[in-house]
């Protein structure tokens, strides 16, 4: 007999927002948008015009306890310094080229490659995950990720047993991002996990949301999704992917140490040192919840830091 046990965050299917709801919605979202979602898209690497698989199906073993936040509200509201310090950046990020777009996947691996994001895409599938999605700034959404495990990369990359850590760089091209002119940021965008944590389950590489790929303001074409960690650790619009015996300094790091760490994990009772992280405010409601340990998925990340308890956590 096959027992199946719930995993933390997930909740009964009867509670459950159903998926036809969600798949009218978007519907109807996208005759709302119009042109303008239209031409927000055009942009895209061939997704169109080679009928990429939008929407890909859901993964129901991801569900959530909350709704899922509405576009309008998490597509206007989004932090990439690349492009500017508003929230408002869509505007701005619209300058975003991402035709065409490789990753390179070098470093300590069996055969350092490069290879574009359609052809990813297409090489290891794409599922639909419900996420939360936890700002070390204290706001929250719950969204509709579309992408692929992160250990379907990895396995790609085959890494040597010397490797560690995996290293993730952003674009860096100061003429299209007047964010990166600013001379006191440490460009281009580095972010960094173990090898164990880049290979769980929830560790996810991130193409599209709410059904579609993935508009410029959230890191199009490609991006990470790390829904037990703070948000500055899902870094956006990835160039390079490295595996590395050192663990590499990440750009908040590299910026202010004492506020921003490698490990960055959510908890409530380590507040950052300007402001509480003990509860958080939804976006789309006026609601402001209590935060959860790890964001609520503590029962399946915790164990990767068993041993590490000396280590700024938390941060």
């Amino acid at each position: 007999m096959l027992i199946k046990r719930s995993r933390g965050w997930e909740i009964p299917e009867s509670r459950a927002t159903p998926e036809s709801v969600f798949l009218n919605r978007r519907a109807l979202l996208g005759g709302a948008a119009g042109l303008t979602a239209g031409a927000m898209l055009a942009g895209r690497p061939g997704f169109a015009a080679e009928g990429a698989p939008y929407p890909a199906p859901r993964n129901e073993a991801y569900l959530l306890d909350r709704a899922v936040t509405p576009e309008r509200y998490s597509g206007d509201y989004n932090n990439f310094y690349e492009f500017g310090t508003s929230k408002s950046v869509m505007p701005a990020a619209e300058a975003l080229r991402t035709s065409p777009w490789t990753v390179k996947v070098d470093g300590l691996v069996e055969k350092p490659f490069e290879i574009g994001v359609d052809d990813l895409v297409r090489k290891v599938g794409l599922e639909e995950r419900l996420y939360r999605h936890r700002c070390v700034e204290a706001w929250s959404m719950a969204v509709p990720w579309t992408g692929f495990p992160l250990s379907k990369l990895l396995a790609l990359a085959k890494p040597a047993s010397g490797a560690k850590y995996v290293r993730f760089e952003t674009f860096l091209d100061k003429a299209m991002a007047p964010g990166q002119r600013a001379f006191f940021y440490p460009w281009p965008y580095v972010e960094g996990l173990t090898l164990a944590e880049a290979g769980h389950d929830l560790a996810f590489v991130v193409t599209g949301i709410y059904g579609k790929p993935l508009p410029k303001q959230f890191g199009a074409p490609i991006r990470i999704a790390l829904p037990w960690k703070y948000g500055f650790k899902s870094i956006k619009s990835i160039t390079k992917v490295s595996f590395v015996a050192e663990r590499p300094k990440t750009f908040w790091e590299g910026l202010q140490s004492s506020e921003y760490g490698f490990w960055a994990n959510v908890n409530p009772a380590v507040p950052h040192p300007r402001w509480s992280q003990a509860s958080e405010r939804v976006l789309g409601t006026d609601q402001r919840v209590p935060t959860l340990i790890y964001n609520g998925y503590g029962e399946q990340v915790a164990g990767l830091y068993k041993g590490l308890e000396k280590e700024r956590l938390f941060v």
